[in-house]
């Protein structure tokens, strides 16, 4: 394996901003410099005041276009993992350019106030048989990294963060796999026009001193409209927990911008079985959206897969959260033995400060396969982002099994629908569980409204299988494509629970 040269690791796009960013380059391992603590905020500003420029390199055969199994070939060697055998509880990998990561990333190791930029090479990445012998100028860069550690035994150091792809990120706290992802931001997503997908074009990671619990990932963001900067504190555990600040310099107005978007995967489950004929009763990264809004009121909307591009807002100021959650952890609701989505993470995320008037958003696009994430939530401020006037916000994000928010009161544990003998009508099954209704002596009042059609038949009874309630009722659509359906119990003029909501659409 040959290494790489310095001149084929200047990418053409750095290298054009080389002049007036000059610590802003792809340099060799040896290259060293001195940081001050706002180094990626001045890049940011800097940056925003010059024409976007996609990061880029030319690769010769067959690097340039690589399958899936060839670029799997592509592997990292362990022993050369960053802090290896320094007794910190953290490693460093790196993840190879190449297949559908063509975007090239800078990544500099931080210690002491010196950036050290490294260098893909032989050194760190070997080629398997898929893809032969590498030429001379042997197409290595960065597309990401991987943070390993003790998570999940004291002896052992596994995998919990991923960067990779645009400006997307993955975690997961202790026994959990991957699933849904996070990003740094999301412009114009649903929206006439196409979507803009901003980068994170250069990483500089700060080593940990012994016994930290956290790690700190500064990056820097830069797409059309904006660049940014962000600084991620990472705590691993058995909730890995996130605290990202971020200031943004927008190049454009931003008139529909997504601040802490979480994108996902929701297939099928028993609230939604547009997709027929697998055997598995659920398949789903995700099974719903919560909310907790500015009012202190808590919110439940079970995902779907639409048949057609679904948006829907949830107006609101200053939220307290919201995030994508995976509530269901039997194995028998999903019966795979590979995937796993029994163990997939929820993602809370907990705005800091007040973010002021706006709405989550979630989007819900049709998908005929698992393979392809189709939920998309982020919270919209009302308000557009001015053109060059920096815009500073902070958010936590919990990467864990359940929302993080104490809560006395009762929960949505699955929602269910069915066919009735009747025509146009459907049956709603929803489980409560929770200290509210676990051994309440009366049975509250079921609360239903639907934006049209008529609700019949509503019964409330006790679920001693859930310690719980379950609520039923049937709906007969009157012909109607789409009708809203809100649904919360009462009891002693005091609402006791999450209020549930659902977007019913004809198949």
């Amino acid at each position: 394996m040959l290494q790489l040269s310095a001149g084929w690791a200047a990418f053409a796009a750095v290298a054009e901003l080389a002049s007036a960013l000059p610590a802003f380059a792809q340099t060799p391992a040896e290259t060293v410099e001195t940081i001050a603590p706002d180094h990626v905020k001045k890049l940011a500003e800097r940056l925003s005041a010059r024409e976007f420029v996609a990061p880029k390199v030319d690769v010769p055969e067959p690097f340039n276009n690589l399958t899936f199994d060839q670029y799997r070939d592509i592997r990292f060697r362990p022993e050369q993992a960053t802090w290896r055998g320094e007794k910190l509880d953290y490693e460093l990998q790196y993840l190879a350019l190449g297949y559908l990561y063509n975007m090239p990333v800078e990544i500099w190791i931080v210690e002491a106030g010196k950036a050290r930029a490294l260098k893909a090479d032989g050194r760190m990445f070997s080629l398997g048989s898929l893809i032969g012998k590498g030429p001379e100028a042997a197409p290595y860069g960065f597309s990401g990294f991987r943070i390993h550690g003790p998570i999940n035994r004291a002896d052992s150091y596994d995998e919990y963060v991923v960067f990779q792809g645009a400006s997307y990120l993955r975690a997961i706290g202790r026994g959990q796999t991957y699933g849904l992802s996070a990003r740094g931001l999301a412009i114009n997503t649903a929206r006439t026009g196409g979507e803009e997908f901003p980068v994170f074009r250069a990483f500089w990671i700060e080593k940990p001193h012994a016994g930290a619990t956290e790690i700190v990932v500064n990056a820097l963001l830069d797409s059309p409209s904006t660049t940014g900067a962000y600084r991620f504190s990472i705590q691993p555990g058995a909730a890995t927990i996130m605290d990202v600040d971020v200031t943004l310099y927008p190049r454009k107005p931003l008139a529909h911008v997504g601040l802490g978007p979480l994108t996902s995967m929701f297939l099928t489950g028993p609230a939604n079985r547009r997709i027929q004929g697998d055997y598995r009763p659920a398949i789903h990264d995700s099974e719903g959206l919560a909310v907790l809004n500015g009012m202190g009121e808590r919110i439940w909307r079970p995902l779907t897969n639409p048949k057609k591009l679904q948006a829907s807002a949830f107006i609101d100021k200053d939220p307290k959260g919201f995030g994508l959650s995976q509530r269901d952890r039997s194995f028998s609701n999903f019966e795979d033995l590979e995937a796993h989505y029994e163990r997939r993470p929820t993602l809370w995320v907990e705005p800091k400060g007040g973010w002021g008037d706006g709405y989550v958003e979630l989007i819900e696009i049709p998908a005929d396969e698992e393979i392809h994430d189709n939920v998309v939530v982020y919270w919209k401020p009302a308000k557009e982002l001015e053109a060059g006037k920096p815009f500073t916000y902070a958010y936590r994000m919990h990467w864990t099994d359940a929302v993080p928010v104490a809560w006395s009161g009762a929960r949505v544990l699955k929602t269910r629908i069915g066919n009735t003998r009747k025509p146009d009508t459907k049956l709603f099954v929803i489980d409560f569980d929770g200290p509210a209704v676990k051994d309440i002596r009366e049975l509250p009042l079921a609360v239903i409204s639907a934006s049209s059609g008529t609700i019949t038949n509503v019964v409330t009874q006790r679920h001693p299988d859930v310690a719980g309630l379950r609520v039923t009722f049937e709906l007969n659509t009157g012909g109607n494509e789409l009708i809203e359906l809100r649904l919360a119990l009462k009891a002693n003029d005091q609402m006791i629970s999450e209020t549930w909501i659902y977007r019913w659409t004809k198949p």
